[in-house]
């Protein structure tokens, strides 16, 4: 058996693997050799195994791991839950309902019916309540991988976003690199006379140049957002995630406004004299991509917020949970 994780591995694996060392401790003084507890080990065996494994690329983006560890875990706690000698049995009523507080929702009968049992009883669960109890563990530990699947969903969904817009950046560079007069960002001020980013006529380098400026405004104005981005234990790294969508971002919308305003697409513009003027137009359009990655961001802080464990209080969990 292998209950730490080797030095290299990710916090999840190191957190799970304690966790379940201390499961196994307690099957161990519960077991009765009886079916249930076989099973038990069965499934601990399971969990200790993802999270031992080795990481890959696969598995960080299908969250295979992480569901196998956790979805045998929950089998598990369940498993303990009803092998527990009744002596001990009062002292997990507290446990269950924590969980069917942050999981659950107010309108679930389970969560209901256990909190108007255990408030009766002073918190503690009595015998009769066991199949109760064990009923709503398993709904609270279903409702929290669910919880997880829709954060490495949505996760997911930001990263294709990334690399979609990294491509349509590089697609951008190249086709400027070999033909500098079809995305021309150069402007023709009737008076002031011609600018462009680099020098008074197209270059090989103007949209990269420019791109480069926009990059860089958004991976400022990100820096600065990070004030609203909350950090999570849950095995999935989106706060990165959500930052590096910005610098592709910036660089596309730095070229697009360029060429708006080229195009008189901006009202009030007029042509642009210089070449300080047209990067810092390409700055300003870089930073306006958190006009749109801002709801984004919101929608992630949201998806965050839906995903509970036991360093999170049960007062706010208590709201209802919206689809995403």
């Amino acid at each position: 058996m292998q209950d730490v994780a080797g030095e290299k591995a990710f916090s999840w694996r190191q957190r799970a693997l304690a966790y379940i060392a201390e499961l196994q401790s307690q099957l161990d003084g519960y077991g009765d050799g009886s079916a249930q507890a076989r099973g038990a080990q069965r499934h601990l065996d399971a969990a200790r195994e993802a999270a031992a494994g080795r990481a890959s690329l696969k598995g960080a983006w299908s969250g295979l791991a992480v569901d196998r560890t956790w979805a045998n875990i929950g089998k598990v706690e369940v498993a303990l839950l009803k092998l527990l000698p009744e002596a001990e049995l009062p002292w997990w009523g507290s446990d269950v309902l924590a969980r069917a507080l942050q999981h659950l929702g107010p309108q679930d009968p389970r969560r209901a019916k256990l909190e108007e049992r255990l408030r009766g009883q002073d918190g503690r669960l009595s015998p009769q309540d066991r199949t109760l109890a064990v009923i709503t563990l398993q709904a609270s530990n279903i409702a929290a991988q669910q919880e997880k699947v829709r954060l490495r969903s949505f996760r997911n969904t930001i990263l294709v976003s990334t690399f979609v817009l990294a491509v349509v950046a590089v697609a951008l560079f190249v086709v400027g690199a070999l033909h500098p007069h079809a995305i021309n960002l150069c402007f023709d001020d009737p008076k002031a006379g011609p600018a462009c980013p680099i020098g008074l006529t197209p270059t090989t380098w103007d949209v990269a140049i420019v791109e480069l400026v926009g990059l860089s405004a958004a991976a400022l104005v990100g820096a600065v957002g990070l004030r609203h981005i909350h950090g999570t234990s849950a095995p999935y790294t989106l706060p990165i995630v959500l930052a590096l969508l910005k610098l592709p971002a910036g660089a596309v919308s730095a070229v697009i406004g360029l060429m708006l305003i080229q195009a008189r697409f901006v009202p009030g513009l007029t042509d642009l004299d210089s070449s300080a003027q047209i990067l810092g137009w390409a700055a300003l359009f870089g930073a306006a991509q958190q006009l749109i990655t801002r709801l984004v961001d919101e929608q992630g802080q949201h998806v965050l917020h839906n995903v509970r464990d036991s360093s999170r209080g049960v007062d706010q969990a208590a709201e209802p949970q919206r689809a995403d």
